[in-house]
């Protein structure tokens, strides 16, 4: 066993109490213990990915207990993929986070940053399902105290909204555990795939409860319309840097359903089909509602979560076919959407700290708008999928894997109709903040408290929530603007290097589709195993 496996696990649940424990007063020495294992998270998952790239899947028992006993993390191509590109998001949001103050506007942030990673990481590694939804909990408890991190009345509402919301989903989940352990009589996948392969067709109505429900988890995590309504207020009023680094949680739930549907349960069957039949709609539903409620909000917080809704859609009609060209689609373009999200959330709050505020309105003026409306058109040009960034390319390869669909025609009318009003929108947006060429009229009464602006140089005022440690100096915005930029060059990257990006996808998603390889690493050595 390869014990680096585990690390991206071990190494935030380490950082974390250390940083609760023996910096808690000391914020200097937070950061730099927090941006150094974030940073020695990447260079791991760097190493899984070069590791997983030979194709052979991986198997970390804990304890050297076999499976279906003991628990076990899994790697291969998919999983190694996540963990660097949550490493990649981490990193350059950290360093917005710390760039531009927010990391000082309330006690823990660095600690409860380290739990969200180790929550994410963990569920993109284990191997049970029981575990995964442990993970879920454990990363949903940090972002329960991020999505908070720096009080205030508004966010404090969006934040119980949020729990009460993400609690039912949890609720919703142990259901759907319970109703799978009590059909195959075990959480381990892999074991629960040759159970479910080994069922008769007849035999399968309860296996399919379990399915659906399973499927509603991981769409509530994913903010698949019906079930997104938790997503925009929440994500409008978070602090810009966590906002941004929830864009790869909404990625929990889509590798979720990914993970579980072409390993767990059978392909071509009736519940693939059943599942096929229900997710499509709803990714045509939810592409559609992200992209018309981007024209109708004039929140800018709003409007880019209306956007990761829209991405979300996009990317589901790729996963919701179920075949190999698809699930490749469906990988590249998630590389580009997170990377896009994430990058749209911090330009949206860099905005929102030189405007004042959030809102879109003609009575604020902005300085020093050159850089940022250059950055905010570039992540525009992204998100909506325009050449010659990769959200293009990745349009047009979630609709060739549907060229042969039966909906193909609604399918492409849908991308291509939300593609032009998100155009139409992202614009308007751009010409109210940096060029004044359209009048929306005064904000409403109820708006949310402004953004702060940037402190000035003798630091920011402490209030009783803040960190003890005042380190007075003013927010670095050079380190602002370089981590937005590091993110629209992994944009950049994806464009240029658009061959191989497309060949490791192509790979990842025969491997997904072939989980024999899988079942037999993880079962290693038991009767019946292929």
């Amino acid at each position: 066993m390869n014990h680096l496996i585990i690390a991206p696990v071990i190494l935030p649940a380490v950082i974390g109490p250390l940083i609760i424990l023996w910096m808690r007063n000391d914020l200097l020495l937070q950061r730099v213990f927090s941006i150094v294992g974030t940073a020695l998270l990447a260079g791991v998952a760097l190493y899984l990915n070069v590791l997983a790239a030979g194709g052979e899947v991986q198997v970390y028992r804990l304890g050297n207990w076999a499976a279906p006993f003991g628990i076990v993390l899994m790697l291969d191509r998919l999983a190694a993929l996540m963990l660097l590109l949550t490493a990649v998001l981490a990193l350059a949001v950290q360093l917005y986070a710390m760039g531009s103050g927010w990391d000082r506007k309330g006690r823990h942030f660095h600690a409860l940053w380290q739990f969200q990673l180790m929550g994410v990481c963990g569920a993109f590694l284990t191997g049970d399902a029981f575990n995964l939804f442990v993970f879920f909990e454990i990363l949903l408890i940090a972002s329960y105290g991020l999505m908070i991190h720096g009080g205030g009345e508004m966010r404090l509402r969006a934040g119980v909204q949020y729990v009460a919301y993400n609690l039912a989903g949890s609720t919703l989940f142990l259901a759907a555990l319970g109703v799978l352990y009590s059909v195959t009589g075990t959480l381990n996948m892999a074991d629960m795939a040759l159970r479910v392969a080994a069922m008769p067709a007849e035999d399968t109505a309860l296996l399919r409860v379990g399915a659906v429900l399973l499927m509603l988890v991981f769409a509530v995590k994913a903010a698949l319309v019906p079930l997104h309504f938790w997503l925009p207020s929440t994500y409008a009023n978070a602090p810009g840097p966590v906002a941004a680094l929830f864009a790869i949680m909404t990625k929990v739930g889509v590798y979720g359903i990914i993970r579980f549907f072409t390993l767990v349960f059978p392909q071509d069957g009736v519940i693939e089909s059943v599942v096929a039949d229900l997710l499509l709609p709803a990714a045509l539903f939810t592409l559609a509602i992200g992209q018309i409620g981007i024209l109708g909000t004039r929140h800018l917080g709003r409007l880019a979560g209306f956007a990761a809704i829209g991405s979300i859609g996009t990317l589901m009609i790729a996963v919701a076919q179920f075949t190999p060209q698809g699930t490749s689609a469906a990988v590249y373009y998630m590389i580009h959407s997170t990377l896009a999200a994430g990058a749209l959330f911090l330009i949206m709050d860099m905005v929102g700290a030189r405007r004042g505020d959030l809102w879109l309105r003609l009575d604020r003026v902005m300085p020093g708008n050159g850089l940022v409306a250059a950055l905010y058109f570039t992540a525009a040009i992204a998100v909506v999928g325009m050449p010659p960034f990769s959200g293009f390319i990745g349009k047009l390869l979630v609709m060739q894997a549907t060229g042969a669909a039966p909906a193909m025609v609604w399918i492409w009318a849908t991308i291509l109709i939300t593609s032009l009003v998100a155009i139409y929108a992202l614009s308007r947006a751009g010409s109210i903040l940096f060029w004044k060429s359209f009048q929306l009229g005064p904000a409403p009464a109820t708006a949310s408290p402004p953004v702060p602006a940037p402190a000035t140089a003798g630091g920011p005022k402490l209030e009783p929530d803040e960190p003890i440690q005042d380190l007075g100096d003013a927010p670095a915005n050079w380190l602002a603007v370089a981590s937005v930029v590091l993110l629209l060059s992994g944009i950049v990257a994806l464009t240029a290097f658009a061959g191989p990006a497309m060949r490791l996808a192509e790979a990842t998603a025969a491997q997904l589709h072939n989980p024999d390889a899988y079942v037999s690493a993880v079962l290693e050595g038991q009767e019946g195993t292929k």
